[in-house]
């Protein structure tokens, strides 16, 4: 059977070392698939006009293609090469729910992310996407400094 890790990229460095740690891991493992995920950040609570509204999908897959092109697939095709098992994705949504959904939906063990901060007031009100993430996601979180 193979394992499966979701390593959760945001597009700065640390996501460069989630994907170190979780090379590791899978080397270690053995037989191990990695799926890399991008969670272009949304929220319900974002009101627009009726304007806006008719151009959201447009927007939404222009993101996604921007998404998959400049981060996923770059770490798909090094991994590939690298001799691991990969695949991308790049959904909307809250971070910390969007990337459990992905773990949980492709029934992977363990979601590997970066450590990045948000800024203070954001991070205050809301908290970090990725101390959400910790405390909410149904398999285990490993953090990379």
């Amino acid at each position: 059977m193979t394992t499966k890790i979701v390593i959760g990229l945001d597009g700065t460095e640390s996501g460069e070392r989630a994907i170190a740690f979780a090379k590791d891991l899978a080397e270690r493992i053995g037989s191990c698939e990695l799926l890399v995920a991008y969670v272009i950040e949304w929220s319900p609570y974002t009101f627009q006009t009726p304007e806006e509204n008719a151009k959201r999908h447009m927007r939404r897959e222009e993101e996604i293609e921007l998404a998959t092109t400049r981060v996923v697939a770059p770490a798909v095709d090094a991994l590939k090469a690298a001799g691991f098992a990969a695949t991308g994705v790049v959904r909307h949504g809250d971070v910390a729910e969007t990337l459990n959904a992905i773990t949980v939906d492709s029934k992977a063990v363990q979601i590997v992310v970066g450590r990045s901060s948000a800024d203070g007031l954001k991070k205050r009100i809301f908290g970090s996407s990725t101390q959400n993430l910790v405390m909410h996601a149904d398999v285990p979180v490993t953090v990379v400094n």
